[in-house]
């Protein structure tokens, strides 16, 4: 199983950006995939998540109704499109992935880092 996020950078407030998740190893259609992020000092917190098969999606209330989760089959990469960024966006974010949408994230990919500043 493995999961890689990309598309991290350095962008204004009010500016956006759009996170990759790329995916192999196993069946999506079991799998919800979801964001994270952490920033300096904190605790790692929830994003969003969406079922693979489904595509129900479900947001943190600190990021809902500016940012969007997506998938694509065809490509097996999940994506992450962050509008009105603000600077307390600014952590690393990570993709993972859970069974059957349950329990415990199993598996996780390296992180990608997001700087919201003027």
């Amino acid at each position: 199983v493995q999961l890689q996020a990309s598309g991290g950078g350095l962008v204004q407030p009010g500016g956006s950006l759009r996170l990759s998740c790329a995916v192999s190893g196993f069946r999506l259609d079991s799998y919800a995939i979801g964001w994270f992020r952490q920033a300096p000092g904190k605790d790692r917190e929830f994003v969003a998540r969406i079922q693979w098969n489904t595509g129900f999606t479900y947001y943190s209330a600190s990021v809902e109704g500016r940012f969007t989760i997506s998938r694509d089959n065809a490509k097996n990469t999940m994506y992450l499109q962050m509008n009105s960024l603000k600077p307390e966006d600014t952590a690393v974010y990570f993709c993972a992935a859970r069974y059957l949408d349950a329990g415990s994230w199993d598996s996780w990919g390296r992180g990608t880092l997001v700087t919201v500043s003027s």
